[in-house]
């Protein structure tokens, strides 16, 4: 299946936004730390306003609330590739080997698919993050484990159709081997879907790490965007809430909206039955 990703994004105009949100976003990550103070630092400033010294104002420690907007940026970014990667390198190993293996392996997988699936992530993600330390490596580890099932079923779909294709089943029929097939075949075939899997486990990591962050189930000493959302809401009824609240919520945003555009893209590419959707 041979895709021309790039005239596809010629033509998409928000896939084009979203990777410029996301370059921007990355660059403000990665090279504005240089040059704004440490997120910790304490100062005599209480819920001072933005200022030359202070371009978000600071919060009610005396923190320079703009330095701890690009830390927690970080933090967002660093969960979402790190959670996608893990989330969908389980979705294709799993997924792949129940779809082109069978029998009493796909059995085995897809039962323990159902299992996962019928699980309410959030609240097991709540209960679990109760008894370990929630800090950022445990929590890439726990979201990772509990988000990889609905695209092991998907690509475990695909391969089972892969198999069927005659360039497959005539390499298989000239003696290839299995490893052979997987590896030049439907991996490679997988590519597009692939993409798209970690595309939309990375959305969801950073919706659920915010989302935990923002009701205080987090450690207190990671700097994320939730976490700077869930300090902010306290002090709702001061103008405040203006320069602490409102920039997390929006960078937040952009983040989520660039990754649905990208996978929306991809999703167009896949299936030409959405181009006009």
């Amino acid at each position: 299946m041979h895709i021309n990703t790039a005239q596809k994004l010629r033509k998409d105009k928000n896939a084009q936004a979203g990777i410029i949100i996301i370059i921007l976003l990355l660059i403000f990550a990665i090279a504005v730390p240089i040059f704004t103070k440490a997120p910790d630092v304490f100062s005599e400033k209480i819920l001072a306003r933005p200022d030359c010294e202070n371009l978000l104002g600071t919060n009610d420690i005396g923190q320079d609330i703009f330095s701890r907007l690009i830390y927690g940026l970080r933090t967002s970014l660093l969960v979402s590739v790190s959670t996608g990667l893990i989330s969908t390198a389980i979705s294709v190993v799993i997924g792949v080997l129940a779809g082109f293996k069978g029998g009493l392996l796909d059995i085995i997988f897809m039962r323990f698919i159902d299992a996962f699936l019928v699980l309410p992530v959030i609240l097991v993600l709540i209960f679990v993050s109760v008894f370990i330390k929630p800090g950022i490596i445990n929590l890439i580890i726990l979201i990772s484990l509990f988000q990889w099932q609905g695209t092991a079923r998907i690509i475990r779909g695909q391969t089972l159709a892969l198999k069927e294709k005659t360039h497959i089943y005539a390499a298989a029929t000239f003696g290839s081997k299995k490893s052979y097939l997987l590896v030049r075949h439907i991996i490679p075939d997988l590519g597009h879907i692939i993409v798209v899997s970690f595309i939309y486990n990375a959305r969801a990591a950073v919706f659920m790490e915010a989302g935990m962050a923002f009701i205080g189930v987090s450690n207190p000493s990671t700097i994320s965007l939730g976490k700077i959302m869930h300090d902010a809401f306290k002090f709702y009824y001061l103008p405040a809430w203006v320069w602490w609240l409102l920039p997390a919520g929006l960078l937040l945003s952009m983040l989520l909206v660039s990754l649905t555009f990208l996978g929306n893209l991809m999703e167009k590419i896949i299936d030409p039955r959405l181009q006009n959707a």
